[in-house]
């Protein structure tokens, strides 16, 4: 039997360097690509927050067909572990063929944040200069990292419920050439930043639609499931437009619209993109002023795609 490439995390951060890994997303979001709903299921745990099964298909003909099976245990962080746990399988979508096995968490958390850095190339302001994440996870580091390859962001704050976890991802990003610093006032960041990214584990708003400067774009990626949220609905009704990675994963999963919209804050025709819409020639006619948020639970053409530059890179 052939031996098949086992990407671990370091491979796949180099073989997927922004900049590339961007593009291929916004090249997968244009093309003839097969991605069933994905299948949930929560598993129970003793004590904390229940854990998550996440399967998630997607391939393309001809081409790849790739499968992640992901964990996501909220509480991981008592024992110092990430929240999610994987693997990916990528196949030849012709013949079935193993081509690789990849770390599934190091994939899960660059594609999402290439998939924001993506959204936000064509919604943000291009004069967008300040960064507020909000978050202290490993996917804060990669956000950052992601949303600087689009925009010139040359000022980034890091809020977190743990100043000292903020403080780490301050010291471990300070050597990438632009200024960073840990905040302690939530209100007053959100205030300055022309770009919120959030992505935490969250079942109640931190952002509030008050302290939103005219002209934001807030990019939610936590509060994967209905029950979470990251934002309150001064949010939405601030927000001109609302932009999604799949309608049917966002409106299905993702609680920060989910809520809103059973409350009746606001109606569905303010969620006017999503990424294949958007990489497809959809008109934005964004305005200065205008506060635009993009929510995202991941999709699993986003797997696809960062698989398979893995494999790309491998082969050149």
């Amino acid at each position: 039997m052939k031996s098949v490439p086992f990407l671990s995390p370091q491979e796949i951060r180099s073989r997927t360097p922004y900049p590339q890994l961007i593009n291929a997303l916004d090249e997968i979001f244009r093309s003839a690509t097969t991605a069933p709903p994905r299948e949930h299921y929560e598993i129970p745990q003793a004590e904390g927050q229940n854990a998550t099964m996440l399967i998630m298909p997607a391939w393309r003909s001809p081409g790849a067909l790739g499968v992640k099976v992901v964990n996501v245990f909220p509480d991981n962080h008592r024992a110092g572990l990430p929240a999610v746990q994987g693997v990916y399988l990528l196949f030849d979508s012709t013949t079935g063929q193993l081509l690789a096995l990849a770390d599934g968490a190091e994939l899960t958390a660059r594609r999402t944040a290439a998939a924001s850095a993506l959204a936000s190339r064509y919604i943000s302001r291009h004069d967008t200069r300040v960064m507020l994440m909000v978050g202290t996870g490993r996917l804060s580091r990669e956000l950052i990292r992601a949303h600087r390859c689009v925009r010139d962001i040359n000022q980034v704050l890091v809020w977190g419920r743990n100043r000292r976890r903020a403080q780490q991802v301050v010291d471990e990003l300070r050597e990438d050439g632009f200024t960073i610093e840990a905040s302690e006032n939530l209100p007053d960041a959100v205030a300055r930043a022309d770009l919120i990214s959030t992505a935490t584990l969250s079942t109640e708003p931190l952002i509030l639609g008050q302290w939103l400067q005219p002209g934001c774009h807030l990019d939610l990626v936590g509060a994967y499931r209905p029950d979470m949220r990251e934002s309150d609905d001064e949010v939405m009704k601030r927000a001109t437009a609302i932009y999604v990675d799949t309608r049917a994963g966002a409106l299905a999963e993702g609680g920060d619209l989910i809520q809103p919209l059973a409350d009746q804050v606001f109606s569905r025709s303010k969620i006017v993109a999503d990424l294949a819409e958007l990489t497809q020639g959809f008109e934005i006619n964004r305005q200065p002023q205008q506060v635009t948020v993009f929510k995202s639970v991941g999709a699993s053409v986003e797997d696809l795609a960062a698989a398979e530059l893995c494999l790309k890179n491998i082969v050149s």
